[in-house]
């Protein structure tokens, strides 16, 4: 479990394929506080650590988190969002989030403002899930409340700490993002299409 609060930036220093699997090694300053079997959150998607040392780290995604999620698109250089799992206990400053992406999304807008800035999200509606005005999402393993709720797409603002911790500051018009919508949500929604 996670909260949608992002720790630090990784670095993609090595990208290997083994059979349908994709190893990534990732240079971090979290890395010297990992250990072989943790979870880790990568834009989003909880992985499992296979290798580290102080400096870096591997995870492996296999074919069915890289056919939904962004992380087949990661190129040598790419910055990933990270966070560790949440401690029983600690704060939960972010929402719940269980590291599952749900799918994707396309970047449809990018604004600056006068001190903040302005996403837009376009996603298949045909998966069934809704975002509701002021409702939490997370995009990149980042949580977020959500503004201009529409059928198959909506909008997040980002402050200046977020844009510059997080990934959103490499963030392109046509870029694929991970959603994560929340979790209280589709449990009353599946309730809800279940009737």
């Amino acid at each position: 479990m996670f909260t949608g609060i992002i720790e630090a930036f990784g670095r993609v220093i090595a990208l290997e394929r083994e059979g349908e699997n994709l190893h990534i090694s990732i240079e971090s300053s979290l890395s010297k506080e990992l250990k072989i079997d943790q979870s880790v959150a990568h834009n989003g998607v909880c992985l499992t650590v296979v290798r580290c040392d102080p400096k870096n780290y591997t995870v492996t995604a296999i074919d069915e988190t890289l056919k939904k999620t962004n992380l087949g698109t990661l190129k040598m250089g790419s910055y990933v969002n990270l966070e560790r799992a949440m401690k029983l206990g600690a704060r939960l400053d972010g929402h719940m989030v269980q590291g599952h992406v749900d799918q994707t999304a396309k970047c449809i807008e990018a604004k600056t403002l006068d001190g903040s800035w302005f996403y837009t999200f376009e996603y298949d509606k045909s998966s069934g899930h809704i975002t509701i005005e002021k409702g939490s999402i997370t995009i990149n393993g980042v949580s977020l409340t959500v503004v201009n709720s529409k059928e198959n797409q909506f909008s997040v603002a980002i402050i200046p700490f977020t844009y510059e911790h997080t990934n959103f500051n490499q963030l392109n018009i046509g870029d694929p993002v991970n959603l994560e919508f929340d979790l209280i949500g589709k449990y009353l929604a599946k309730l809800y299409l279940s009737r």
